[in-house]
């Protein structure tokens, strides 16, 4: 059984950057598809990002193209979001998620990550001044 687990959130100012962890237990991250998404207070659950096992392509939400990386390092069963130029609108809860599933490109990705079945507890990130 796939378990993540998220690090690395916490109170940043504006423009400022963070780098998110999610750790994987329990299988390998070779074959998954791995996402981030974010819940701000009484908002819905965004998809930020995702990327594919097959061959590495990166889908970003267009609030934080040029700003946010997504990377992974299978050889440490983990997967990072870099987060740049922070603003107080990223202030939110982050998840990272898994499946074996992926997108076959990038007009579906953010309805694939919603359905994914492995998801991590969370993490809180606050861009406040």
């Amino acid at each position: 059984q796939l378990q993540l687990v998220e690090s690395g959130g916490g109170l940043v100012q504006p423009g400022g950057s963070l780098r998110l962890s999610c750790a994987a237990s329990g299988s390998t991250l070779d074959y998954y598809a791995i996402g981030w998404a974010r819940q701000a207070p009484g908002k819905e659950r965004e998809g930020v990002s995702l990327i594919r096992s097959s061959d590495g392509s990166t889908y970003y939400t267009d609030s934080v193209k040029g700003r946010f990386t997504i990377s992974r390092d299978n050889a440490k069963n983990t997967v990072y979001l870099q987060m740049n130029d922070l603003k107080p609108e990223d202030t939110a809860v982050y998840f990272c998620a898994a499946d074996i599933f992926e997108p076959v490109d990038g007009s579906t990705w953010r309805s694939v990550l919603s359905a994914f079945e492995y998801w991590g507890q969370g993490t809180q990130v606050t861009v406040s001044s």
